[in-house]
C-alpha cells in the first residue's frame, strides 16, 4: 500500500487524483458538476451528484493506475467550502439541493445584522465578516424554508454539513458525521479562537445544536470507508476546505508565506502560524489546516468571479469556444485599450465585501474589441488579486511582519502565462508557479499522508516542493500604480451603479 487518493471535490467538478508518496501525480480523473441556477443569485447543485461524481472519480483514477483499494494507504478530501447541505440522518435523504458558497439567497438577513452588537460578535468569534457567503445564513433558509426542517432539526433527526462531512458519511455509510477546523471555521457558527461551535452565535441564528458535525483536526484518522466502494475499506486520515489544503499542498506551512488560487473564484491565503491576526483591511481570519493538535491560522481575501469570468466570455459572450482559447485572444492585443472589466457577477468579495456591486465594462470606445474585452476579463482576474494581496501586506505589516515577498500559485488560470506575467507586474514581487499544481488535492494527500505515517515531519514535504516557473515583475512600478489606481476607480463606479 504505497498511493494516496486525493478526493478533489470542486465547484463545477469533481476529481479524484492517485498520488505516490513522492507527491507525483499517477492518475487523474475528472468529471463535470451541473450547476443550477433556481433564480438570479441562487446557486445550487444536486447532492447525490456530488457523491456520485465524487465516487466514479475515484474509482476511475483507480482504474487509470492499474491499481485497486488494497493498494491505497489512506484517503484525503478537499472540499469547495461553504457549501451548505441538510439531511435526513436515518435515511441519508438530502432535504433540499446543495446551496453553494457563490449562492446570495442569505443577503437580505445579513444586510439586517450589519450594523448590529451580532456584527461585532461574528467578527470576534469567528474572524469572518457578515455575508451571505458563508454557511449560517443558508442553513437558516434551509431550516426555515424547507417544509418539516426546523421540527425535524429540533428533533435531532437532520445533519448538517459542508461537502466534506456530506462525503464522510457517505463514505462511512452513515457512520461518521464529522469535518476538520478548516471548514468548520467557514461558517459563521465556530470560535476559531476556541475551536469550538459558538452557543450565542447558534442562539442568534437559531441553529439548533444536534445538526452540527464533530470537529477534528485536518491530519486525523477519521474512520475507513464502506468495504464494497473500493473492495476493501481504506482509512480517511485527511479533511481540509480546498484553500486550506491548496495552501498546504503549496508547502505554506510558516508565517508569511502565501498562495493564490486560480479557480472559479480566486483565494489568496497567507498563513499567520499559531497567531490569530484581525485584519484592518477588509480581509478575514480563518483556521488553516490543521495537522496535529495545535491551532494553525491564516488570513484570507476572497474574489468571487476569476475564472469564472472566463466561462462567461465563452457560454454567455461566445467570444471564444472554449476557455484554453482566451490566452490567444487576450495576447493579439498589446493591451486592453484602455477597457477594465470589473466582473461582480455576484457582488464583489474581499477587501470590497459589497453585495449589491454588478458587473461592468468599462471604458468601451469604437475601436475596442472582443480581443480587448478578453484582455481585460484576464487581467480583472489579476487586479482583483493584487488588491487582496496589498491589503494582506498591509495587515502583516500592522501585526510587525514583512509584507509578502512572493506569491506561490495554483488553479486552473494559473497556466496562463499572460495573467501570471501581469500579476506579478502589478504586484512588483515573483510569481511562483510550482511543477505540481494539483496543490488542493496534493494538500488533501499531504495531510492523510501525516497521519497515516507516511510522512513524520513537515520539512519532509516542504523539500518536495518545486517551482516550475518563476515569473519576475518587468513593468515600471509608477506605471503599475496607474494601472491600480485605474481599477480602483472603475471599482468605485460598480459600486455606484
Amino acid at each position: 500500500m504505497s498511493f494516496l487518493l486525493a478526493l478533489d471535490q470542486g465547484t463545477t467538478s469533481s476529481r479524484s487524483i492517485v498520488f505516490d508518496p513522492a507527491g507525483r501525480v499517477v492518475a487523474l480523473a475528472q468529471r463535470e458538476l451541473e450547476q443550477h441556477y433556481p433564480q438570479p443569485g441562487w446557486v445550487e447543485h444536486d447532492p447525490r451528484e456530488i457523491w456520485r461524481t465524487q465516487l466514479d472519480t475515484a474509482r476511475q483514477a483507480l482504474a487509470q493506475a492499474g491499481i485497486t483499494g488494497r493498494d491505497v494507504l489512506t484517503i484525503g478530501i478537499a472540499n469547495q467550502r461553504e457549501t451548505t447541505l441538510l439531511w435526513e440522518r436515518a435515511t441519508g435523504r438530502p432535504l433540499h439541493h446543495a446551496i453553494v458558497w457563490q449562492d446570495r439567497r442569505g443577503e437580505p438577513m445579513c444586510a439586517q445584522l450589519r450594523g448590529t452588537p451580532l456584527e461585532t460578535l461574528v467578527r470576534e468569534r469567528t474572524g469572518l465578516v457578515v455575508d451571505s457567503y458563508f454557511c449560517a445564513t443558508k442553513l437558516r433558509w434551509l431550516l426555515d424554508n424547507v417544509p418539516g426542517a426546523r421540527l425535524a432539526a429540533e428533533r435531532g433527526d437532520l445533519a448538517f454539513g459542508t461537502v466534506d462531512s456530506w462525503l464522510l458519511w457517505q463514505l462511512t455509510g452513515g457512520r461518521l458525521h464529522a469535518t476538520d477546523v478548516s471548514n468548520a471555521s467557514r461558517t459563521m457558527l465556530y470560535d476559531i479562537a476556541r475551536q469550538r461551535w459558538d452557543e450565542e452565535l447558534l442562539a442568534a441564528f437559531d441553529i439548533p445544536p444536534s445538526v452540527l458535525p464533530e470537529v477534528l483536526p485536518s491530519s486525523h484518522h477519521y474512520g475507513h470507508t464502506e468495504a464494497e466502494l473500493f473492495g476493501t475499506p481504506i482509512s480517511v486520515c485527511g479533511v481540509a476546505g480546498d484553500q486550506q489544503a491548496a495552501l498546504f499542498g503549496q508547502g505554506c506551512f510558516t508565517p508569511g508565506m502565501a498562495k493564490n488560487t486560480y479557480g472559479t473564484g480566486c483565494f489568496l491565503l497567507m498563513h499567520t502560524g499559531n497567531r490569530l491576526q484581525r485584519s484592518r483591511n477588509g480581509l478575514i481570519s480563518t483556521a488553516a489546516a490543521q495537522p496535529g493538535a495545535a491551532a494553525q491560522y491564516a488570513l484570507e481575501g476572497s474574489v468571487f468571479v476569476a475564472g469564472a469570468v472566463v466561462q462567461w466570455l465563452r457560454d454567455g459572450l461566445r467570444a471564444i469556444q472554449s476557455s484554453s482559447e482566451v490566452e490567444a485572444l487576450a495576447r493579439s492585443v498589446p493591451d486592453s485599450g484602455g477597457v477594465v472589466f470589473v466582473p461582480a457577477f455576484t457582488g464583489l468579495g474581499a477587501p470590497y465585501w459589497n453585495g449589491d456591486a454588478r458587473g461592468a465594462i468599462l471604458g468601451l470606445t469604437r475601436g475596442s474589441t472582443a480581443a480587448h474585452v478578453a484582455r481585460a476579463a484576464v487581467e480583472s482576474i489579476a487586479y482583483q488579486s493584487a488588491a487582496l494581496l496589498q491589503a494582506m501586506s498591509r495587515d502583516a505589516q500592522d501585526g510587525g511582519g514583512a509584507p509578502v515577498s512572493e506569491l506561490r500559485v495554483d488553479g486552473g488560470a494559473c497556466v496562463n502565462d499572460l495573467l501570471m506575467q501581469f500579476q506579478s507586474d502589478l504586484l512588483g514581487i515573483p510569481v511562483l508557479r510550482p511543477r505540481v499544481t494539483e496543490t488542493t488535492a496534493l494538500g488533501a494527500a499531504y495531510l492523510a499522508g501525516l497521519a497515516a505515517g507516511v510522512w513524520q515531519v513537515l520539512d519532509e514535504l516542504a523539500a518536495q516542493w518545486q517551482p516550475e516557473r518563476v515569473f519576475t515583475p518587468t513593468m515600471e512600478r509608477e506605471r503599475a500604480q496607474e494601472l491600480m489606481a485605474r481599477w480602483e476607480r472603475a471599482v468605485r463606479q460598480t459600486v455606484a451603479a
